[in-house]
């Protein structure tokens, strides 16, 4: 029997008729590394990249056993869970870092392309370093998100990159004969006196992107809150600045960054570090701010995302309205930065409560909601 892929879900992710958990390339990944996954013994593949379970649970159907995965999103690893448990079981796969045991000594490994050059570098440098001899590696996208610059990218870590036909608008990139390879390691620059640090993926980079400035330019010189009960909090806080900038900015206050990001995550603890205030700034892994209780909080900054894998969405911040609500205390604000056209002040005021403009400018809004 074949794989169910129709049957596979988003959930904890943006669910939509226009947004699927599985696609084109995801099948054409499974048929292009079939011959090369029935010759595997126990935790010989690794899958990088697998949005919602898809590459991972299908290979598990095929035979695979001991299957190590990376998500760098954390509803990834939720959804790859709730997949498994509808189909009927929860076993066969283990969640890993970017990290070498992800890859030791795999012999196939499948990746979804991620969205970056960057990213991608990390990943093929991770598996030159540290899988066998001789792997395999099947690297499958949409044909619209990729170009000939990944052929390059691949081609820094192995000696050898063929590119299989379109099938469906997908195609894979099959890489062999690893030549080198590093372990993933930030991008760093400098900004405003900040050092900046960034792995592969996260989004800006090691910079501060317009709307972040923006934010920032505005933020209050006083505000409530920092206390270990009551840090101020960077939800969303990708490479970490506004983190970083708050604690330098309030010198005894404590700060909580979070962000379902591995790669953000690990780039804002980077650059806390950096800058000397990783005592004070907390950074960890959650989906919104689902670690934290409710009325805890007196201050939130927020630069929301709008990307879901690599689909644009205005989906994914009124969620992130609403959690940040939850953990207000009465009176609590959320200080927010927006894309203007999305035109946000609406779900703002309905979900947070009283909302005012505070600056604009040519593609930019800030905004700050009060508690109701």
């Amino acid at each position: 029997m074949s794989f169910p892929f129709p049957s596979l879900r988003r959930w904890p992710d943006v669910e939509a008729p226009d947004l699927l958990a599985a696609d084109a390339a995801d099948r054409l990944l499974i048929d292009e590394s079939r011959d090369a996954r029935a010759a595997l013994g126990r935790g010989e593949l690794t899958v990088i990249g697998d949005a919602y379970g898809a590459l991972t649970l299908a290979a598990v159907h095929e035979g695979a056993t001991e299957v190590r995965t990376h998500q760098d999103p954390l509803t990834g690893e939720r959804a790859l869970e709730a997949n498994a448990s509808r189909l009927g079981g929860s076993g066969g796969f283990t969640f890993h870092a970017l990290a070498a045991d992800l890859v030791r000594d795999a012999r196939v490994v499948l990746v979804r392309l991620p969205r970056t050059l960057d990213a991608l570098r990390d990943i093929a440098g991770l598996v030159a370093a540290h899988a066998s001899p001789e792997v395999t590696v099947f690297a499958g996208g949409r044909v619209k998100h990729m170009s000939p610059a990944m052929n390059d990218v691949l081609r820094e870590s192995f000696g050898r990159v063929d590119v299989t036909h379109a099938r469906q608008k997908a195609r894979v990139l099959v890489a062999r004969t690893p030549i080198g390879g590093r372990d993933p390691l930030p991008a760093t620059a400098q900004a405003d006196g900040l050092t900046l640090c960034a792995f592969g993926g996260v989004f800006a980079g090691a910079r501060i992107d317009i709307g972040t400035r923006l934010l920032l330019d505005h933020l209050p010189g006083a505000v409530d809150g920092g206390s270990d009960d009551d840090p101020l909090i960077d939800l969303a806080c990708g490479n970490g600045v506004v983190a970083t900038a708050l604690a330098l900015r309030h010198p005894s206050a404590r700060v909580y960054a979070c962000d379902q990001s591995a790669a953000a995550v690990a780039s804002a603890r980077a650059t806390a570090a950096a800058n000397g205030v990783d005592d004070r700034v907390r950074v960890e892994r959650a989906d919104g701010l689902d670690a934290r209780p409710d009325a805890s909080a007196s201050f939130i900054a927020l630069n929301p995302p709008f990307h879901s894998g690599a689909a644009v969405t205005d989906r994914l911040a009124p969620r992130l309205f609403a959690d940040a609500a939850r953990v207000l205390r009465t009176g609590g604000q959320l200080w927010c930065v927006w894309n203007s056209p999305l035109r946000y002040r609406s779900a703002l005021e309905r979900l947070v409560g009283p909302t005012r403009q505070v600056a604009r400018n040519a593609k930019f809004t800030v905004t700050v909601s009060t508690r109701r």
